[in-house]
């Protein structure tokens, strides 16, 4: 098994289902506990994608805070917007289908708002990360195919870069792992600041030392 990278030193939920959001942490060495909110996602008549986003992460970690007063909790929502249009999960094949044909040899805007809270501090530091994303152009035929095998329906925008859906991406412009649904760099950042999580061979020197 890989050397982590770093290491919690103070408790930590994700308070988020996303199975993509929880390897990302886990990837560098970020192993905490899920607590997925149950909230209200629907969105505002007229809310613009950043401001969607950064609602529903303070929320879905204001609901988990609650529950656990002393952990930080991290949540995180993403959309896909074109022009003005914000676009989220697809509810049908046929809908994802109609939403890649929309973005294919265009380029669009991945939006993922961010919030990491403690209720016993009252803290709340929320963000948004933009990434812009460019598809090449597919005919009708290959985008169905990507359609149908089910990859789409939980996926902001109706496709995963993470896994199949690579395929229809032709350039990204900003961060990579904030399209998959977390701005890696920005949380580690946040989390460091904070203390939350210290790199592991600083935690490691320092345990040697003792």
């Amino acid at each position: 098994m890989p050397t982590p990278v770093f290491l919690l030193k103070k408790p930590l939920l994700l308070a988020s289902a996303s199975p993509r959001r929880r390897r990302l942490l886990a990837s560098v060495g970020i192993d905490c506990p899920v607590h997925p909110a149950v909230i209200d996602e629907s969105r505002r008549p007229g809310e613009s994608g950043e401001k969607y986003v950064l609602r529903l992460a303070a929320a879905k970690a204001q609901a988990v805070a609650e529950r656990f007063p002393e952990s930080f909790v991290l949540a995180a929502d993403t959309v896909v917007c074109q022009a003005k249009r914000v676009i989220g999960k697809p509810a049908s094949t046929e809908e994802a289908a109609r939403t890649l044909a929309a973005l294919t040899g265009k380029s669009h805007r991945v939006l993922t708002g961010y919030c990491l809270a403690q209720k016993i501090t009252d803290l709340q530091v929320t963000g948004c990360v933009v990434s812009r994303v460019r598809f090449a152009a597919w005919d009708a035929e290959t985008l169905a195919a990507y359609a149908a095998c089910g990859e789409p329906l939980d996926k902001a925008g109706a496709y995963g870069i993470q896994g199949a859906g690579a395929f229809l991406v032709e350039r990204v412009f900003g961060s990579s792992t904030n399209v998959i649904g977390l701005p890696l760099s920005e949380i580690i950042e946040l989390l460091l600041d904070l203390g939350v999580i210290v790199p592991a061979a600083v935690a490691l020197t320092g345990e040697a030392e003792e």
